[in-house]
Protein backbone atom coordinates (compact mmCIF):
# COMPACT_ATOMS: atom_id res chain seq x y z
CA UNK A 1 0.00 0.00 0.00
CA UNK A 2 1.17 3.00 -0.99
CA UNK A 3 -0.36 6.76 -0.48
CA UNK A 4 -0.87 8.65 -3.66
CA UNK A 5 -1.52 12.33 -4.72
CA UNK A 6 -5.46 12.62 -5.00
CA UNK A 7 -6.58 11.86 -8.04
CA UNK A 8 -10.24 12.08 -9.94
CA UNK A 9 -13.64 10.63 -9.27
CA UNK A 10 -15.38 11.74 -12.45
CA UNK A 11 -15.76 8.06 -13.62
CA UNK A 12 -17.47 6.66 -10.59
CA UNK A 13 -21.00 5.77 -11.81
CA UNK A 14 -22.64 6.61 -8.18
CA UNK A 15 -21.25 10.16 -7.88
CA UNK A 16 -22.45 11.20 -11.16
CA UNK A 17 -24.96 12.94 -9.74
CA UNK A 18 -22.80 15.60 -8.51
CA UNK A 19 -21.09 18.57 -10.08
CA UNK A 20 -17.67 18.68 -11.52
CA UNK A 21 -16.62 21.08 -9.05
CA UNK A 22 -18.46 19.00 -6.06
CA UNK A 23 -16.58 15.76 -7.56
CA UNK A 24 -12.96 17.33 -7.73
CA UNK A 25 -14.01 18.61 -3.99
CA UNK A 26 -15.04 14.91 -2.58
CA UNK A 27 -12.09 13.76 -4.10
CA UNK A 28 -9.58 15.75 -2.22
CA UNK A 29 -11.70 14.92 0.66
CA UNK A 30 -10.76 11.06 0.38
CA UNK A 31 -7.10 9.59 1.26
CA UNK A 32 -6.09 7.77 -1.67
CA UNK A 33 -3.54 4.65 -1.58
CA UNK A 34 -2.12 2.59 -4.56
CA UNK A 35 -2.15 -1.67 -4.11
CA UNK A 36 -0.42 -3.84 -5.53
CA UNK A 37 -2.39 -6.97 -6.88
CA UNK A 38 -2.99 -9.18 -3.96
CA UNK A 39 -2.48 -7.14 -1.70
CA UNK A 40 -4.80 -6.86 1.03
CA UNK A 41 -7.29 -3.50 0.88
CA UNK A 42 -9.33 -3.74 3.96
CA UNK A 43 -9.83 -6.80 6.33
CA UNK A 44 -12.72 -8.63 8.13
CA UNK A 45 -13.18 -7.21 10.99
CA UNK A 46 -10.94 -4.87 10.55
CA UNK A 47 -11.92 -1.22 12.82
CA UNK A 48 -11.89 0.97 9.25
CA UNK A 49 -15.41 2.19 8.67
CA UNK A 50 -14.20 4.41 5.22
CA UNK A 51 -16.34 4.16 2.23
CA UNK A 52 -14.19 3.33 -0.82
CA UNK A 53 -14.22 3.56 -4.46
CA UNK A 54 -12.25 1.78 -7.00
CA UNK A 55 -10.95 3.96 -8.89
CA UNK A 56 -8.72 1.91 -11.10
CA UNK A 57 -7.66 -1.71 -10.96
CA UNK A 58 -10.43 -4.75 -9.90
CA UNK A 59 -11.24 -5.95 -5.97
CA UNK A 60 -12.51 -8.98 -4.90
CA UNK A 61 -14.53 -9.25 -1.83
CA UNK A 62 -13.89 -12.60 0.00
CA UNK A 63 -14.37 -14.71 3.48
CA UNK A 64 -12.33 -17.85 4.73
CA UNK A 65 -13.70 -20.77 6.03
CA UNK A 66 -12.38 -22.14 9.71
CA UNK A 67 -10.68 -24.71 7.83
CA UNK A 68 -8.77 -21.81 5.62
CA UNK A 69 -11.25 -22.22 1.90
CA UNK A 70 -11.72 -19.15 0.27
CA UNK A 71 -15.28 -17.68 -0.82
CA UNK A 72 -15.47 -15.33 -2.90
CA UNK A 73 -18.88 -13.15 -2.89
CA UNK A 74 -17.77 -9.93 -5.04
CA UNK A 75 -15.73 -8.60 -8.06
CA UNK A 76 -15.24 -4.98 -7.92
CA UNK A 77 -14.75 -2.95 -11.05
CA UNK A 78 -13.08 0.25 -12.01
CA UNK A 79 -16.04 2.40 -10.75
CA UNK A 80 -17.41 0.77 -8.38
CA UNK A 81 -17.29 0.84 -4.56
CA UNK A 82 -17.60 -1.64 -1.23
CA UNK A 83 -17.79 -0.69 2.30
CA UNK A 84 -20.62 1.12 2.72
CA UNK A 85 -22.18 -1.17 5.23
CA UNK A 86 -19.63 -0.33 8.05
CA UNK A 87 -19.85 3.05 6.90
CA UNK A 88 -23.26 3.13 7.62
CA UNK A 89 -23.39 1.05 11.22
CA UNK A 90 -20.45 1.68 12.10
CA UNK A 91 -19.81 -2.28 12.47
CA UNK A 92 -16.30 -4.15 12.17
CA UNK A 93 -15.82 -5.34 8.24
CA UNK A 94 -18.03 -8.11 7.16
CA UNK A 95 -15.61 -9.99 4.57
CA UNK A 96 -11.74 -9.10 3.34
CA UNK A 97 -11.31 -7.35 -0.14
CA UNK A 98 -7.98 -8.02 -1.87
CA UNK A 99 -6.64 -6.58 -5.34
CA UNK A 100 -6.90 -8.57 -8.43
CA UNK A 101 -4.52 -6.48 -10.06
CA UNK A 102 -3.03 -3.12 -8.79
CA UNK A 103 -5.27 -0.59 -7.84
CA UNK A 104 -6.07 2.82 -7.17
CA UNK A 105 -8.55 3.46 -4.07
CA UNK A 106 -10.30 6.45 -2.39
CA UNK A 107 -11.13 6.20 1.42
CA UNK A 108 -14.02 8.13 1.90
CA UNK A 109 -14.46 8.93 5.68
CA UNK A 110 -17.99 7.39 7.78
CA UNK A 111 -18.97 11.20 8.57
CA UNK A 112 -18.19 12.64 4.83
CA UNK A 113 -20.15 9.53 3.40
CA UNK A 114 -23.12 10.17 5.67
CA UNK A 115 -23.11 14.16 4.45
CA UNK A 116 -23.12 13.14 1.19
CA UNK A 117 -26.08 10.48 1.19
CA UNK A 118 -28.28 13.43 3.31
CA UNK A 119 -27.10 16.14 0.94
CA UNK A 120 -27.61 14.03 -2.75
CA UNK A 121 -30.49 11.96 -2.34
CA UNK A 122 -29.45 10.70 -6.21
CA UNK A 123 -26.42 9.18 -4.70
CA UNK A 124 -28.09 7.75 -1.37
CA UNK A 125 -30.86 6.21 -3.72
CA UNK A 126 -28.11 4.68 -5.67
CA UNK A 127 -26.32 3.23 -2.76
CA UNK A 128 -29.53 1.58 -1.53
CA UNK A 129 -29.87 0.27 -4.84
CA UNK A 130 -26.89 -1.33 -4.30
CA UNK A 131 -27.37 -2.41 -0.69
CA UNK A 132 -31.24 -3.95 -2.38
CA UNK A 133 -28.88 -6.24 -5.08
CA UNK A 134 -26.84 -7.54 -2.15
CA UNK A 135 -29.80 -8.67 -0.76
CA UNK A 136 -31.28 -10.12 -3.75
CA UNK A 137 -28.22 -11.81 -4.59
CA UNK A 138 -27.46 -13.32 -1.37
CA UNK A 139 -30.96 -14.57 -1.23
CA UNK A 140 -30.70 -16.46 -4.58
CA UNK A 141 -27.11 -17.78 -3.47
CA UNK A 142 -28.24 -19.19 -0.23
CA UNK A 143 -31.52 -21.01 -1.75
CA UNK A 144 -29.36 -22.39 -4.65
CA UNK A 145 -27.08 -23.94 -1.88
CA UNK A 146 -29.76 -25.27 -0.08
CA UNK A 147 -31.87 -26.85 -3.35
CA UNK A 148 -29.34 -27.04 -6.06
CA UNK A 149 -26.73 -29.47 -6.65
CA UNK A 150 -23.19 -28.38 -7.80
CA UNK A 151 -23.55 -28.84 -11.31
CA UNK A 152 -26.62 -26.56 -11.25
CA UNK A 153 -25.33 -24.37 -8.78
CA UNK A 154 -22.05 -23.83 -11.41
CA UNK A 155 -24.95 -23.11 -14.34
CA UNK A 156 -26.85 -20.64 -11.84
CA UNK A 157 -23.53 -18.55 -11.44
CA UNK A 158 -22.78 -18.78 -14.88
CA UNK A 159 -26.03 -16.83 -15.34
CA UNK A 160 -25.23 -14.21 -12.87
CA UNK A 161 -21.83 -13.39 -14.77
CA UNK A 162 -23.52 -12.85 -17.73
CA UNK A 163 -23.60 -9.95 -19.43
CA UNK A 164 -25.68 -8.54 -22.59
CA UNK A 165 -24.02 -9.79 -26.01
CA UNK A 166 -24.11 -7.81 -28.90
CA UNK A 167 -24.00 -11.32 -31.33
CA UNK A 168 -27.70 -11.85 -30.28
CA UNK A 169 -30.54 -11.81 -27.85
CA UNK A 170 -29.91 -15.39 -26.70
CA UNK A 171 -26.33 -14.75 -26.15
CA UNK A 172 -24.34 -13.56 -23.54
CA UNK A 173 -20.87 -13.45 -22.79
CA UNK A 174 -18.77 -13.59 -19.31
CA UNK A 175 -15.25 -11.54 -19.58
CA UNK A 176 -12.74 -11.91 -18.32
CA UNK A 177 -13.08 -15.55 -18.73
CA UNK A 178 -13.74 -17.23 -15.11
CA UNK A 179 -10.97 -18.72 -13.32
CA UNK A 180 -12.84 -22.45 -12.39
CA UNK A 181 -11.50 -21.75 -8.76
CA UNK A 182 -13.18 -18.68 -8.91
CA UNK A 183 -16.66 -19.90 -9.57
CA UNK A 184 -15.68 -23.09 -7.29
CA UNK A 185 -15.49 -20.99 -4.57
CA UNK A 186 -18.53 -19.05 -5.23
CA UNK A 187 -20.71 -21.85 -5.45
CA UNK A 188 -18.99 -24.20 -2.53
CA UNK A 189 -17.50 -26.77 -4.67
CA UNK A 190 -14.60 -27.91 -6.85
CA UNK A 191 -12.13 -26.38 -9.26
CA UNK A 192 -12.50 -30.00 -10.73
CA UNK A 193 -16.47 -29.87 -10.87
CA UNK A 194 -16.25 -26.63 -12.77
CA UNK A 195 -13.97 -28.15 -15.29
CA UNK A 196 -16.36 -30.77 -15.77
CA UNK A 197 -19.53 -28.93 -16.05
CA UNK A 198 -18.01 -26.33 -18.60
CA UNK A 199 -16.69 -29.32 -20.80
CA UNK A 200 -20.30 -30.90 -20.62
CA UNK A 201 -21.93 -27.17 -21.74
CA UNK A 202 -19.08 -26.88 -24.18
CA UNK A 203 -20.05 -30.25 -25.63
CA UNK A 204 -23.45 -29.34 -26.12
CA UNK A 205 -22.59 -26.82 -27.64
CA UNK A 206 -24.48 -24.06 -24.44
CA UNK A 207 -20.96 -22.00 -23.88
CA UNK A 208 -17.53 -21.51 -25.94
CA UNK A 209 -14.15 -19.87 -24.97
CA UNK A 210 -13.53 -16.79 -26.94
CA UNK A 211 -9.97 -14.94 -26.97
CA UNK A 212 -11.31 -13.13 -24.16
CA UNK A 213 -14.96 -14.35 -22.84
CA UNK A 214 -16.70 -16.83 -22.30
CA UNK A 215 -19.51 -16.85 -24.64
CA UNK A 216 -23.12 -18.41 -23.63
CA UNK A 217 -24.29 -19.43 -27.29
CA UNK A 218 -28.13 -20.04 -25.41
CA UNK A 219 -28.77 -18.28 -22.46
CA UNK A 220 -32.69 -19.41 -22.42
CA UNK A 221 -31.62 -23.12 -22.94
CA UNK A 222 -28.93 -22.65 -19.97
CA UNK A 223 -31.80 -20.82 -18.02
CA UNK A 224 -34.20 -23.55 -18.63
CA UNK A 225 -31.53 -25.39 -17.18
CA UNK A 226 -31.82 -23.87 -13.75
CA UNK A 227 -35.54 -23.04 -13.68
CA UNK A 228 -36.61 -26.47 -14.20
CA UNK A 229 -34.55 -27.49 -11.13
CA UNK A 230 -35.26 -24.76 -9.06
CA UNK A 231 -39.24 -25.34 -10.28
Amino acid sequence: MTEIRPATLDHVPVLAALSPADRGALARQCKWRHFDEGEQIVDRLGDTHDLCFVVEGRARVVNHSMSGREISFDDVEPGGFFGEMSAIDGKPRSATVIALSPAVVAFLSPKRFEELVLGTPRVGLLVMKRLVSMVRISTERIMDLSTLGANNRIHAELLRLAKPDERGANTAAISPIPVHSDIASRVSTTRETVARVLNDLARDGLVERGESALLIRDLRGLRRMVEDVRG
